[in-house]
């Protein structure tokens, strides 16, 4: 059986493994957090190089892409230094490729025709190809990236005003310490509601459950959200919350949505080609395997 290994800074608790098969193949997807221990990562990083078929960083990506350019996250390259024969991915391939078409695959399970007013997304530099998707279909995208990941009390409205102020600031978050970047619930999650109007005011909320967690209001009754990375106690919270619809980005096992980086080793295992595969390798084995996002109605 292949294996696919994704190592994450996240919170251990959180850790899963399933079995699937793809077109016949057998592969183990399995996810090991550190809760923040860098010293750990690194010790699994080199420990299952040349163990397993795949290789993916949890939590942090290697590189942020910014359209035809990819920005180097040097504290998050050195946690792999010790990975020498294993492909590794960070997922930003997949998700540029897979995201980008998620209203596409998702078909009519949003209603014929989806569309909605304003979208938030708390933080969106790491996932664009998301972002052009979610653009296209609202009246408004709102981004939160300033405010929460570096915590300047300023949103950004529009995808084209977004990645101007992107490449402007990536030059200089190359270089940033690990301990700025992290996303929140890397030790434990722990709610920290922040900013209720941005939350309050949205009909479509997309990005990553560690952030929704940490940071929405209690209240979300009829809203949308896109997110992954979820649990069954995360998709009880959201019903509970009066979410009406989930989407999880990446289909659901055993209960589980795991993050874009965990199923691009996936697919690279199953590729079995021994190194990380192309944009258009990706996009052809989307549609060969049948990956699609999960569509769940949560309150009527």
């Amino acid at each position: 059986m292949r294996r696919a290994v994704s190592v994450s800074l996240g919170n251990p608790a959180r850790d899963k493994a399933v079995e699937v098969v793809f077109n016949g193949v057998p592969i183990r997807i399995e996810r090991i957090g550190t809760g923040g221990d860098i010293r750990r990562a690194q010790e699994l990083f080199a420990k299952l190089d040349s163990q397993v078929e795949a290789l993916s960083v949890g939590g942090m990506d290697l590189y942020v892409r910014l359209e035809h350019r990819e920005y180097p996250i040097y504290s998050a390259l050195k946690l792999v230094k010790g990975v020498k024969t294993t492909p590794l991915v960070d997922g930003r391939a997949l998700k540029y490729v897979y995201e980008r078409r998620l209203f596409e695959l998702v078909g009519d399970q949003l209603g014929e025709n989806p569309h909605y007013e304003r979208a938030f997304m708390p933080f969106s530099i790491d996932r664009l190809g998301l972002a052009e998707a979610v653009s296209a279909v609202t009246d408004e995208l709102v981004m939160g990236d300033l405010l929460f990941a570096l915590g300047v009390p300023w949103t950004i409205k529009g995808l084209a005003r977004f990645k101007r102020i992107a490449r402007i600031l990536m030059p200089f978050m190359s270089f940033l310490p690990l301990s700025m970047i992290l996303p929140p619930g890397v030790e434990g999650e722990q709610r920290k509601p922040k900013a209720e109007r941005l939350w309050r005011e949205a009909d479509l909320i997309v990005g990553d459950m560690h952030y929704i967690y940490t940071y929405s209001p209690t209240d979300l009754q009829g809203k949308t959200v896109i997110t992954n990375t979820t649990t069954p106690a995360n998709i009880e919270l959201l019903r509970e919350r009066g979410v009406k619809t989930v989407v999880t980005t990446s289909p659901r096992y055993d209960g589980r949505s795991f993050g874009i980086n965990t199923m691009e080793a996936a697919l690279t295992a199953y590729a079995g080609l021994g190194r990380p595969l192309t944009d258009s390798e990706l996009d052809a084995l989307i549609d060969e395997i049948g990956i699609k996002p999960w569509v769940e109605t949560l309150n009527e």
